[in-house]
């Protein structure tokens, strides 16, 4: 068996120069590719890691915002308690000892007159309530104060019994808010009564800006207040609870 030299070197020189191109044409392109296809998916990890800690954050913020309007609304309703029982034992005081002192024919003109007095005083009084709440509410943040009513209706909503969900779930429902609500606000609201429920409810959605701040649920055989205008109902109509008067001469 012979070699030719000449043929071998040529089959060295062909070996060589498709090594070459392979390289050229081949392997350096698809090198290339693969390393910009691992740059871009690193990329993706690296925003989706940013991303997800951006959501961990907004989601501890609200938590944090949420626990600090419930604390500071409780401080508020039992200062606001308190004040109206001092104001309460006060004018019961005062009417009491204005009752003693009439011995006259003119005695239950003045108890009337003193009786309309303190109408007044309480209708002024709880007016000025309503205005010193709604000052506060337009220096609370919106979307925060909105969750955080969303998160106590949904409260309310979960200590109802089971049967008593779905009785209700069956009825005509109306939620009122104090502000109008966007496409994804309503999302969000029709979410977390699904989440209660356990199903999607359908509700109509009404605005009523009297409500200061809130979210209420009416049906006709149910209502959860769940607003400033609630409180402050309950507020006045504590302070309304009073004594008679001393008919005592």
């Amino acid at each position: 068996m012979t070699f030719d030299v000449w043929t071998l070197g040529f089959q060295a020189v062909n070996v060589l120069v498709l090594v070459w191109l392979l390289h050229r044409l081949f392997w350096r392109p698809v090198a290339a590719m693969i390393a910009t296809r691992q740059a871009a998916a690193a990329t993706l990890l690296d925003e989706a890691g940013a991303k997800r800690a951006e959501a961990e954050a907004a989601l501890a913020g609200i938590a944090a915002t949420r626990a600090g309007l419930a604390a500071e609304r409780d401080a508020m309703l039992d200062r606001a308690r308190q004040d109206a029982a001092a104001a309460r034992e006060t004018l019961l005081a005062e009417a009491r000892t204005e009752a003693e002192a009439l011995h006259d024919t003119a005695k239950a003109a003045r108890i009337r007159a003193a009786a309309t007095l303190k109408a007044h005083a309480m209708d002024e009084a709880q007016m000025l309530a309503v205005t010193i709440a709604g000052r506060l509410v337009a220096r609370l943040d919106g979307p925060a104060t909105e969750a955080a009513f969303l998160g106590w209706l949904v409260q309310g909503l979960a200590a109802l019994s089971g049967p008593e969900r779905a009785a209700l779930a069956a009825e005509d429902l109306e939620l009122v808010s104090a502000t109008e609500q966007d496409i994804t606000a309503q999302e969000r609201i029709r979410a977390a009564l699904a989440t209660v429920f356990g199903a999607p409810v359908v509700f109509a959605l009404r605005t009523d800006p009297a409500l200061i701040a809130g979210l209420e649920l009416h049906a006709p055989h149910f209502s959860l207040r769940n607003s400033w205008r609630a409180d402050l109902a309950r507020i006045a109509a504590a302070l309304g609870e009073t004594d008679g008067l001393s008919d005592a001469a």
